[in-house]
């Protein structure tokens, strides 16, 4: 038996790396950005804490951010951590993530995030032109495996 295949890394399209300090320096100051957030995610290697914009999706009051460019490193730093910190717009609040499993991500995929991106004005464009990640919505099992998706928690303070 095959061990399941390993996400691997999306080519990001060229103008993300363009716009994302623009879009962290706008949102750092509060201002929102669509469904935007900042996540904050203490780095596996360094400790040191590592902020970039994701999209989070809401939906009846669960959240999720999908690592639309698959293993990239904000990725693997929340699979490390576990945790971090989200902002969106003013609002600061620490979250714990927990990795949907690939049969999981695949149902959010077809259930949740499809209706949830056609309900958008611009939902399927954005995510197909400007993301590259059009499959998603037309292959959410084989997506599932490419493209990590982590359901975000209100950390519980002690």
């Amino acid at each position: 038996m095959q061990a399941p295949a390993k996400p691997t890394t999306n080519e990001v399209p060229r103008i993300v790396p363009m716009l994302t300090p623009i879009v962290r320096r706008l949102m750092g100051v509060g201002l929102p950005v669509g469904p935007n957030a900042l996540l904050t995610v203490r780095g596996r290697r360094t400790g040191e804490p590592r902020t970039t914009p994701v999209a989070v999706v809401e939906v009846d009051g669960r959240r999720w951010v999908i690592g639309t460019f698959g293993e990239v490193n904000w990725v693997r730093n929340l699979r490390a951590a576990g945790e971090g910190n989200l902002q969106m717009g003013r609002r600061r609040e620490e979250v714990r993530a927990v990795e949907l499993s690939p049969e999981e991500t695949a149902f959010f995929f077809g259930e949740v995030l499809g209706p949830y991106v056609r309900r958008l004005p611009f939902g399927r464009w954005l995510l197909g032109s400007v993301l590259g990640a059009s499959e998603i919505l037309d292959d959410p099992a084989g997506s599932a495996r490419r493209h990590p998706v982590f359901e975000l928690h209100e950390r519980a303070h002690a």
